[in-house]
């Protein structure tokens, strides 16, 4: 596994001409060696593949690293490179501009100073976005657990109860049920706070009639999963519903449409083209999905601006919204594989409007 990716890796390398690529970014250095640790970086030549961390992890990467030089540093990473004359003196070093802050390199040019940092796309990132199914497997486990926690979270949500005692059931079923870590902090949003897309939750209790936005996930062996839900405390008014059934309509066009080869924007417009038409289009203020993986943000995007084509192996979320200041929203999100001719939904939490 990790020595296919670091061929295609060096495929790349190869094409750009350069001597080696510089990578610092910990779900990169994971995906192409498989150390879980905070704190390393990963040089990748045409012959030589290394990895430094600090003493903290100097037990962990063992068991966790493979055929890879292995350095542990006595000062900062970057030291440690230059005293094991691990980068070419004089070479060309790659490295993902977004992923190394500016005193980063000024410290990089200071100790190697006749050799050239040059900028260059995301390699790692664009090889990553196309999953194995080795991958997906870790994907699909990990929507496991966030729809065991969905199923759960029902039982808690009812009028009276705050947003803050959803979020906390949320990220404390996840860690019982093994996640390793929060896909990011949950968003509960009741009433008219539902118009706010990512919206922390808050000490406000749930009032009968209201929509409550549930957006949640989590890591497990690495890979995430991402999981939205709109659910109704009492019977909602017709506006409410017209919305949900507007937006479940628009999710579940998008993902009978999805499949290999179709450029990512024109995923995007069909599910905002129907949310138009139901005279919703200005309220759905988001893209339509972006990739999953390592990260819980990652390529392809899925949004009107998007110049990305899907591939077979992509893993993205399909979550349309609608969000009326002073009504309320609702999103509805799924985990999906990106086959050859069709979208493999990963979560399996029912899209019905569900009524407590």
């Amino acid at each position: 596994m990790y020595a296919h990716r670091l061929s295609v890796v060096r495929q790349h390398v190869a094409a750009l001409r350069l001597d080696a690529l510089l990578v610092t970014f910990p779900p990169y250095i994971r995906y192409l060696t498989g150390f879980s640790g905070s704190n390393a970086c990963c040089v990748v030549t045409s012959r030589r593949q290394v990895l430094v961390t600090d003493g903290r992890y100097k037990t962990q990467v063992r068991s966790e690293v493979r055929d890879f030089d292995l350095f542990i540093a006595r000062g900062s990473l970057f030291q440690e490179l230059h005293a094991r004359r691990v980068l070419p003196s004089k070479g060309r070093i790659g490295f993902n501009p977004a992923q190394l802050i500016v005193a980063e390199l000024a410290n990089l040019k200071s100790l190697f100073g006749r050799a050239k940092f040059l900028k260059t796309r995301d390699i790692v990132g664009a090889i990553a976005a196309v999953k194995d199914e080795g991958e997906i497997r870790s994907i699909r486990e990990a929507s496991a657990v966030s729809d065991t926690v969905f199923r759960y979270i029902i039982g808690v949500i009812k009028e009276g109860v705050s947003e803050l005692d959803i979020a906390a059931e949320l990220v404390y079923q996840h860690r019982k049920l093994g996640a390793e870590a929060d896909a990011f902090e949950p968003i509960v949003a009741s009433g008219r706070r539902g118009c706010l897309p990512h919206a922390r939750a808050t000490a406000k209790r749930i009032k009968r009639g209201e929509l409550v936005t549930l957006d949640f996930g989590c890591r497990l062996n690495g890979y995430h999963s991402d999981l939205t839900r709109t659910l109704a405390v009492g019977k909602p008014r017709p506006e409410l519903k017209k919305i949900y059934q507007t937006v479940q309509d628009a999710q579940q066009r998008a993902v009978d449409a999805a499949r290999g080869g179709m450029k990512a924007k024109d995923l995007d417009a069909v599910a905002r083209d129907r949310i138009r038409k139901a005279g919703f289009g200005k309220y759905f203020t988001h893209s339509l999905g972006h990739g999953l993986g390592l990260q819980v943000h990652e390529g392809p995007r899925v949004s009107a601006l998007s110049v990305d084509r899907l591939q077979p192996g992509n893993v993205i979320t399909i979550e349309p919204g609608v969000y009326v200041p002073g009504v309320g929203g609702v999103r509805i999100e799924d985990d999906v594989v990106i086959r050859d001719r069709y979208a493999e939904v990963l979560t399996t939490s029912p899209r019905e409007l569900i009524i407590l």
